[in-house]
């Protein structure tokens, strides 16, 4: 935009240059010609009195102080002869001799015929010659002058369009970094409005758009935490019937979803009262995923599973935050827990080739039957379907890609493809 702005300006300006200077170099031209043959012609004149006694020595004498001017007088007399500097009789001159003083344009100039009348032995004709070099005497400066001055206007406006563009730009750049920093999430992003008014229009709009998400945000966020709050209620009273089962075994069972349910509780919670971070979310898929195993080892011990957990030594960060992956864990894991029978062992590895993130869930159960699992709320074993449909949704977010496969075993594999930071955290 600022070089469209510069172009735009400097073309106008050089439009309106050329229509001011080309007309005025003209007259600078026609004014230099007209000021040449109106001295010459006054020269001319001042001698025709003299020329009309007849005192041709006289004559003479003023012809030869009159020659050290600029533009050379001739005398030429009735009878055929000259005095002054030497000029032919030719038309223009015979037309003069008539009695009709004229100017004419000759080769190297012009030349001003002045009739004289009243003479003894007839008309007289004093001619006086400016030439093109005369005539045009200071228009060479003078038009360069004026291209100077055309130059210089041209740059100046070139100037002062490149600095008002450039205030522009500035301006309208800060607004779509605003625009950026809150599609990444920064509500508390702000501009200072100013420029033209339409521009701080704009300002004034986006500051009013970042505050009404914000409060929106807000409000969806405090009603999703109330509503997960009200979930306490069931949990406790689901809690005190389970401390009433006479079968310790199925206590500790049901004791242990009740502890996986009140846990996702209070981290959707608090997930919802967290405010929002600029930037995508990210996380150490190495510390989720040893939490979020060790958390499901008990259940898995209850139901005599194993669990083979395969992470790297060092930290592995993922553009997903810690309660979505542990979400995408938590229903991998209970999709094998809920659709393979007790005692099928899985496996959960992490691994890290070529810079990317990429979770592997395995076993050795009877596998997917050869259906696709992945459209949401479809499901053949009497769950809503969403389970997968979340790890699709994290995976997807993250910049990556799920798979679903068997595993070497025969049974079912799971293959989560997380996208991993680029820049700083």
């Amino acid at each position: 935009m600022r070089r469209y702005i510069t172009l735009l300006v400097g073309a106008t300006a050089s439009l309106v240059l050329v229509a001011f200077l080309a007309p005025l170099a003209f007259l600078v031209r026609d004014v230099a010609a007209t000021r040449a043959l109106g001295a010459a012609t006054v020269r001319a004149h001042s001698l025709a009195p003299m020329v009309a006694t007849g005192d041709r020595k006289t004559v003479e004498i003023t012809l030869q102080h009159a020659q050290t001017g600029a533009y050379p007088l001739t005398v030429l007399w009735p009878d055929g002869t000259t005095s002054g500097t030497p000029a032919p009789r030719d038309a223009a001159v015979r037309l003069a001799e008539r009695g009709r003083s004229i100017t004419v344009v000759v080769a190297g100039g012009q030349e001003i015929l002045v009739a004289v009348l009243g003479g003894t032995h007839g008309p007289a004709v004093v001619r006086s010659f400016v030439s093109d070099a005369q005539l045009g005497s200071g228009v060479g400066r003078a038009w360069t002058i004026l291209a100077l001055l055309g130059v210089g206007l041209l740059a100046v406006s070139l100037l002062l369009a490149d600095w008002l563009a450039r205030s522009l730009v500035r301006r309208i750049t800060t607004l779509a970094h605003l625009s950026h920093r809150l599609s990444r999430g920064d509500l508390k992003a702000r501009v200072r409005p100013g420029g033209p008014l339409e521009i701080r229009d704009v300002g004034v709009g986006l500051n009013h758009l970042a505050t009404r998400i914000s409060d929106l945000l807000t409000r969806e966020r405090e009603s999703a935490a109330d509503l997960s709050h009200r979930l306490r209620t069931p949990l406790t009273v689901l809690r005190l019937e389970t401390e009433s089962l006479r079968d310790p075994k199925e206590a500790r069972r049901i004791g242990h979803q009740a502890d996986i349910l009140e846990w996702t509780v209070t981290e959707l919670i608090n997930d919802m009262r967290r405010p929002s971070r600029p930037g995508p979310p990210r996380c150490d898929a190495v510390a989720v995923v040893s939490g979020r195993v060790a958390f499901w080892s008990v259940l898995a011990e209850e139901q005599h599973r194993s669990i083979h957990l395969s992470v790297p030594e060092q930290p592995v960060l993922v553009e997903v935050g810690a309660m979505e992956l542990s979400a995408c864990l938590d229903a991998l894991l209970t999709n094998v827990f809920d659709h393979t029978p007790e005692g099928v062992t899985l496996a959960v590895t992490l691994e890290q080739p070529d810079g990317t993130a990429r979770l592997i869930i395995s076993d050795n159960g009877p596998g997917f039957g050869g259906r696709d699992p992945l459209p949401r709320g479809v499901s053949t074993a009497g769950s809503t379907g969403l389970g997968l449909d979340i790890v699709r949704r994290t995976a997807e977010a993250s910049g990556g890609s799920v798979h679903l496969g068997a595993s070497p075993e025969g049974g079912a594999e799971v293959i989560v493809h997380l996208g991993t930071p680029t820049g700083p955290p």
